[in-house]
């Protein structure tokens, strides 16, 4: 891809939010677009990075064996009804509607009806459970606070899944399932994550957990036990009987010697019970031919606030601590690498768009700058800015017989021959899901 097609603004980047600087600056360059508050359209490399995001948390949940399906975003509020939801949802005023004289609609700010919906023609038996099914997509609520960006907004992108089973144990199990695959989503993505104990709050049923990601831009609290790692969300304190429910339900009695941490929410996991069978008389065939409750748990994942932790995550700095960007993991990055040719001289263009034609036609995704009204210094900046593990100069030292690839991470660099510059990306994009590195391939 040529940079002068991704809608890039250059400029210098001296005001940057102190909180978030990596999503100012993506508002900033063009990368992302504010609507209204809380209201974002994505350009094209966040685009892709949340697609990549995407692809692991589908391709790790079909792994647990988890069916991908699709449900609508306007839904009949008779669905809400039949939950007895509506009138909660409406009167927080969470819920985006569209009232008309054909029925009443409204905008998904979750799915547990939707799904609901969806399973009972399908799950019939005790002979299809259990079942998870899951989907990713976009989420309307009408947030009262918007914060932080992309990391609370009227409209965010979501990974939310649903289990069925026929009682507890099978609750357990797909419960424990969807944990594990959890933690192996946000390690892939470089989150260190931790579940930490929960309210269900409006979603209903009794067990749930929050996955916790330490951070200095989170607007969460959470008490820790450093001796054995158990930890709560802070807002359960706010139960009135929360030393009750502690014990009860985690055997925590003495919470003076936890220590309190800053965290984003990554994701969520509830167990629902049957609340949903009961209210929505989802119901399947037992083994004695009885009708019973589908017993159903509810997990959810914020694409959107894991993409701006991503983001916020890999800042780079100068050595002496001023801004300069971001560098994005090798397996979610959408380009490797970004060249930029000498263009005031045509033999070092050519060889530039040789070899960037070359890596296309090898499938490595590469980021060539064609701008003519810019010089060399700024768009090595730019490499930072879109986030590019690589950099890349097609100058004077091809006189020399090589080119220095730059780590953008490290600041080191690489000396290679052309020949030996294709043939190290084409291995990196063949192997990146690993995590590899320019470094390790040339070790080799």
């Amino acid at each position: 891809m040529k940079v002068s097609q991704i809608g890039l603004i250059s400029r210098k980047l001296e005001s940057l939010d102190s909180q978030y600087p990596i999503q100012d600056m993506l508002i900033q360059t063009g990368q992302v677009t504010q609507f209204s508050s809380g209201i974002y359209g994505y350009g094209h490399i966040p685009f892709l990075v949340k697609k990549n995001i995407n692809q692991i948390i589908s391709d790790v949940l079909t792994k647990y064996g988890c069916s991908e399906i699709s449900l609508p975003l306007l839904q009949p509020e008779s669905l809400w009804q039949e939950s007895g939801r509506l009138d909660k949802y409406v009167a927080n005023d969470v819920m985006f509607r569209s009232l008309t004289n054909k029925g009443n609609y409204c905008l998904a700010p979750t799915a547990e009806e939707a799904v609901v919906s969806y399973a009972k023609p399908i799950l019939t038996s005790y002979k299809h459970l259990p079942v998870t099914y899951f989907q990713i997509g976009e989420k309307f609520r009408n947030e009262i606070r918007t914060r932080g960006y992309l990391l609370r907004g009227k409209v965010f992108e979501m990974m939310d899944a649903y289990s069925f089973g026929r009682n507890q144990q099978d609750l357990d199990y797909e419960y424990d399932r969807i944990k594990e695959a959890y933690f192996e989503i946000f390690d892939t993505l470089g989150l260190d994550t931790q579940a930490v104990i929960a309210d269900n709050g409006d979603m209903g049923g009794k067990r749930s957990e929050e996955f916790m990601c330490l951070s200095s831009i989170g607007e969460d609290k959470i008490l820790v036990d450093e001796k054995t790692g158990r930890a709560f969300n802070s807002e359960l304190l706010e139960k009135p009987d929360y030393h009750k429910f502690l014990k009860d339900n985690y055997g925590i009695e003495d919470i003076n010697s936890l220590v309190t941490k800053k965290a984003v929410e990554l994701g969520h996991i509830f167990q629902l019970g049957d609340v949903y069978g009961q209210s929505m008389n989802a119901n399947y065939i037992d083994e004695k031919d009885q009708q019973q409750h589908f017993v159903m748990g509810c997990y959810g994942i914020g694409v959107s606030r894991t993409l701006a932790l991503v983001y916020e995550n890999n800042i780079i700095k100068s050595n002496k601590g001023k801004f300069e960007g971001v560098v994005l993991p090798i397996n979610i990055t959408p380009y490797l690498v970004y060249i930029i040719p000498k263009l005031d001289e045509k033999d070092k263009t050519d060889k530039a768009l040789a070899v960037y034609n070359e890596l296309n036609n090898f499938g490595v995704k590469v980021l060539y700058d064609d701008r003519e009204d810019m010089g060399i210094g700024a768009k090595i900046k730019d490499s930072k800015i879109v986030g590019t593990p690589y950099v890349v100069v097609f100058g004077n030292t091809l006189d020399q017989g090589f080119i220095e690839v730059e780590n953008n991470l490290t600041n080191k660099k690489i000396k290679l021959s052309t020949e030996e510059f294709i043939l190290a990306f084409k291995e990196l994009e063949q192997t990146k899901k690993s995590n590899n590195t320019i470094e390790n391939i040339i070790k080799k």
